[in-house]
């Protein structure tokens, strides 16, 4: 979606008629001042859409900028300040509280993560369970932590999961036919399989003509016969069932990528809070 989009309709959602509450106490002519203030340590992310979405709904509100996206923070950090309409800050603070929380709270996470397994060459990516339409927002606080994107939706690759293969009649059928699909229509995007076994990854072997194999729910010694098997003729995937208990066991199968939902989808955000100050009623 595109920002400015998202940001009207995210103002839209919050503001409605009015901010009835700002309104009838803020007079029109007030000056404020606010500080984005962390309140537990983590990776910033964030910052630049919170500017954005001050400037959307007022130009004239200067930000002045201390942390930047990706920065380690810690209590007591101020992020950026903000100066200009009492009314507009308040009016805008809740929507950036909620944008750079979540944010920050799937960097930090993922910064974890990624600080777990750098002795691997292993890439961490996210998957499409997602908050919609604020998804290229998480995936972007995935990539500030230092993990990479998988797909951004279901446009940029072919990935055909297990009910693509049962529907499709087996993993012949449904490679087969993605192979036809982009031909018949001068696609050059990636086609990537989920196995569930050593007799679909075989199949697979046999029928060749994909990208990326991945292997759902295969425990780490089995990864490791599969990759052997695959001898390094295609990229390979670990998912399903990974976390941070069981990750560097995963991550040293040497898979190349291992996917995990819980970037996006089971994270805390990091608490933080715009403390306002008046400067001029």
């Amino acid at each position: 979606m595109d920002l400015n989009e998202f940001i009207r309709l995210a103002l839209a959602e919050d503001v409605g008629e009015g901010d009835h509450s700002t309104l009838s106490a803020i007079a029109p002519e007030a000056v404020g001042n606010a500080k984005l203030l962390v309140k537990e340590k983590g990776v910033l992310a964030g910052a630049e859409i919170a500017r954005s979405v001050f400037n959307q709904f007022d130009p004239a509100l200067s930000i002045q900028t201390h942390i930047h996206d990706g920065a380690f923070v810690k209590y007591g950090d101020i992020a950026f300040e903000v100066t200009g309409s009492a009314r507009s800050i308040l009016t805008t603070e809740r929507l950036v509280l909620n944008i750079m929380q979540r944010m920050s709270g799937i960097a930090t996470h993922t910064r974890y993560l990624i600080e777990m397994v750098k002795h691997t060459p292993v890439v961490l990516l996210d998957t499409r369970k997602t908050t919609p339409l604020f998804r290229h927002f998480e995936k972007k606080a995935v990539k500030i932590g230092g993990g990479e994107n998988h797909r951004m939706g279901l446009f940029d690759m072919v990935m055909l999961k297990d009910n693509h293969i049962d529907y499709a009649g087996g993993i012949k059928n449904a490679i087969i036919k993605a192979q036809q699909y982009l031909k018949q229509n001068n696609k050059t995007i990636k086609i990537e399989i989920e196995v569930r076994n050593f007799r679909e990854l075989n199949e697979v072997l046999e029928v060749g003509g994909i990208d990326i194999i991945m292997l759902d729910n295969f425990t780490p010694a089995d990864i490791k016969t599969a990759l052997s098997q695959i001898n390094k003729t295609y990229q390979v995937e670990a998912s399903g069932g990974i976390n941070q208990d069981n990750l560097v066991e995963f991550a040293e199968t040497g898979v190349d990528y291992i996917s995990i939902g819980a970037l996006t989808h089971h994270v805390k955000s990091l608490d933080m809070s715009l403390k306002a100050k008046i400067e001029k009623n």
